[in-house]
Parts: C-alpha cells; structure tokens; sequence
C-alpha cells in the first residue's frame, strides 16, 4: 500500500485540513485500466483521521483490494453544516471528493464511491448515503450513532454542556427533527423511492450503549433498503470495529488485487 498524509487548504472551511489517504501500489493499480474506487472512512467523535490507521489494521485488510481509502478530518461536526461552525456536510460530501478527484487516480461514478465510519462516522456515512443516494454505491455504519434525536431528548435534562454542543451543530432540538440530520426523516423520504439507496451494512455490539438506536434502526428500514445487519456481543470500542472494517471491505463490491506468479 502506498499511505500518503496530505494537507490541502479547505475553501468550504476555510482552514488548512488534512486526510489520510490510502492507495494500493503500482503493480495493483495496473492491473485493471478502470479507476480506483474509493472508501471514505469516518472517524469518531472524540477520535481524528489517524484513527483508523493507529487503532485498526485497516491498511492490512485493504492490501488485497484495488481500493482507495480516505480519512479525512472532522472534528466534532457530526458530518453537518453547523448551526454555529463550519460546513462539515458540503466539505466531506461535495469539496473533499472534488479534490480527491482531481489529485488521485480514482473514479467519478456512482459505483466507484463507498463511505463507512463509526459511532460519530457512521451516522455521517449513513447520512451521505440518505442525502445523496445518487452519488454513493454502498455506505457502512458501524456502532453508529443513527438516532441523534432520540439521544437530543435523553440527555438534555442531565448534560447541560452536551446540549449546548448539539445546539451549535443542528441548531435547536426542532431544527434536527425537521432537518437533514435526523435519519429517520431521511429514510422515510429515499423510502419512497428505495430502489435509489446505496446498499447498506449496519453493524452493532450487543452492549453497546448504542445497540437500542440500531436495532431501531434495522427494525424500521431493515426491510425497506438492501441492508445486511450485524450484531454480536460487543461494546463501543476498536476490537469490535477492527473486526468489522475487515467485514465491510469483504462485503463491498470490491475487486481483489492478483496475487504475484
């Protein structure tokens, strides 16, 4: 694999940004005339974009694929156009695959774009995918955060500091529920009209404090979408997303690289 930290000034942020991008070598990528496709993989709340790498085996598991990952940075945005901060959504979903794009050999097409993350990052690539089920082939949430509105309503009585943190990513409680960072509103409209979601994997420890928003979530939409669901015993933590990522890129239509004669 060839890993490449690169830095490049952001104009939607307006801040120099960073990710970590992941790219086969030479002789895989001349094994086929098509582009790369290419993963963007999503960090957590309280991680950054060397996560993955530092936590995970990622790199390892993504040898055998003719594969692009990219690991942008994202601070604590839940992947949204903030209230009161940056736009995170039209950064990670619209400039950053324009200037992937443009520096890297990877494709343009629907079926050469994938995003994953965990907790934080799933709910972000599960919002992509809902958003924009036009532009992403397949999307992968593991522990993710897929109920923001129920865990609005459960903790703003007993963490004052927290709610003020959503406040300044969504707004209000109100703009959440009627906006674009409430899956369950999304769901309900791409339902509609299932047949354009991206393929979905969802994937949750059983004693994981989030385990009650996925199984919400699956019990809702589970049927509606082509979505494979996971659960096994498991808490909120690396082990169990180092044995997911390694799943998630076995389930994405994905070609494997030849191996050497």
């Amino acid at each position: 694999m060839i890993f490449t930290d690169f830095h490049f000034f952001s104009e939607v942020l307006g801040i120099q940004t960073a990710a970590y991008v992941l790219l086969p070598d030479e002789k895989v990528m001349k094994q086929s005339k098509e582009p790369l496709p290419v993963l963007y993989l999503l960090h957590g709340l309280s991680d950054d974009h060397t996560m993955w790498m530092r936590q995970t085996m990622v790199e390892q598991f993504a040898r055998q694929y003719r594969l692009c990952i990219v690991m942008p940075a994202a601070n604590r945005s839940f992947y949204m156009d903030m209230a009161h901060g940056a736009k995170y959504d039209t950064f990670i979903a619209e400039e950053l695959p324009r200037v992937i794009e443009t520096y890297f050999p990877v494709g343009r097409k629907r079926e050469h774009r994938f995003a994953a993350g965990l907790s934080m990052g799933g709910y972000g690539a599960m919002k992509l995918g809902l958003t924009r089920p036009g532009r992403y082939a397949a999307v992968a949430s593991l522990s993710g955060a897929l109920d923001m509105l129920g865990n609005y309503e459960r903790r703003k009585k007993i963490n004052p500091d927290y709610l003020a943190e959503m406040d300044d990513i969504y707004g209000s409680e109100k703009q959440l529920k009627n906006g674009k960072g409430n899956l369950n509103r999304l769901a309900d409209k791409l339902a509609k009209t299932p047949e354009k979601a991206p393929k979905m994997y969802v994937a949750c420890g059983t004693e994981d404090f989030l385990f009650a928003a996925n199984e919400g979530f699956h019990a809702r939409y589970g049927k509606v979408f082509d979505m494979e669901y996971h659960t096994e015993p498991g808490i909120h933590n690396w082990p169990f997303w180092n044995r997911h990522i390694e799943r998630v890129l076995a389930w994405l239509p994905l070609e494997k690289a030849k191996e050497e004669e």
